[in-house]
């Protein structure tokens, strides 16, 4: 099978727009620190997203809900530090932009000035669209995110597929297309039937980037720790690990104890 793959030195909103003109399928990991955000970027990966997931794998939350604006910028500014080819993308935090459009620009204006992020993410559709398009305004190019959105956990109470009802998918499809016409650069497309994602990606110009929603969408994301097998609980159908490094990780600290208590180390090369 004959693989497209494109040689940006640096990943744009225009380059992701042209992976999916050429049939070019996108690669997005998240990343919330200097060192891993370098790795993955020397990688190739396409899109670095600085995820709110972080209120989960970095702070140990139940949801995303409370890490803060704050929280995000420090984050986004490690990644950014190390980030060389990557396009760059900045959740924002639950709170900072819902009902109200000045504060929502506020937000995506602290986040570009404070951590050179290249872009913002923000859940909802055309009940955020007046935030969307003032944030448009200042230039800062916005992604959209549909499906399950997991700042609305407690309004739906589960983490189930979403949109599996035609009422519900009907209302996706279009807030999909009022995104694109508001002039999101790319739209994510969490845990939904693979039919209906594949369906959004074929009306929308802009590339639709998805978890949980199939294969016939122009890019995939997962959590960067689920998918190097750093968390060991979370067993969702569409996470592929691709590591078990929970288990690697905890041998080597087990290893290492045992080393010092046996006196094994440091050995006298490991001496000055």
């Amino acid at each position: 099978m004959s693989v497209v793959r494109s040689d940006f030195k640096k990943v744009t909103t225009n380059s992701v727009q042209e992976m999916k003109r050429n049939g070019e399928k996108i690669s997005m990991l998240t990343g919330y620190d200097f060192t891993m955000a370098g790795i993955i970027d020397k990688a190739g990966v396409d899109v670095i997203l600085v995820g709110d997931s972080a209120s989960n794998v970095m702070a140990g939350h139940e949801t995303t809900l409370p890490i803060t604006l704050d929280q995000m910028i420090y984050h986004a500014s490690s990644v950014v530090r190390a980030v060389e080819r990557a396009l760059v993308v900045v959740d924002l935090p639950f709170g900072s932009y819902q009902g109200n459009s000045k504060e929502a620009l506020g937000s995506a204006i602290r986040i570009m000035k404070e951590s050179g992020g290249h872009a913002v993410k923000l859940e909802g559709g055309i009940e955020v669209l007046e935030s969307i398009k003032r944030i448009l305004t200042a230039g800062i190019p916005v992604m959209g995110h549909l499906g399950l959105t997991p700042q609305s956990i407690y309004k739906f109470g589960t983490y189930t597929v979403r949109a599996k009802q035609e009422e519900e998918a009907q209302k996706l499809l279009d807030d999909a297309q009022a995104l694109e016409e508001a002039g999101c650069f790319a739209l994510v497309l969490e845990k939904i039937p693979a039919h209906l994602a594949e369906r959004v990606a074929a009306q929308l110009q802009i590339p639709v980037i998805g978890i949980g929603a199939g294969s016939g969408v122009d890019g995939q994301v997962l959590v960067l720790h689920d998918m190097l097998g750093m968390t060991y609980e979370f067993q969702p159908r569409f996470l592929r690990r691709y590591l078990n490094l929970y288990k690697e990780i905890n041998g080597a600290v087990a290893q290492y104890v045992d080393d010092v208590k046996t006196k094994d180390f440091p050995h006298a090369d490991e001496q000055y």
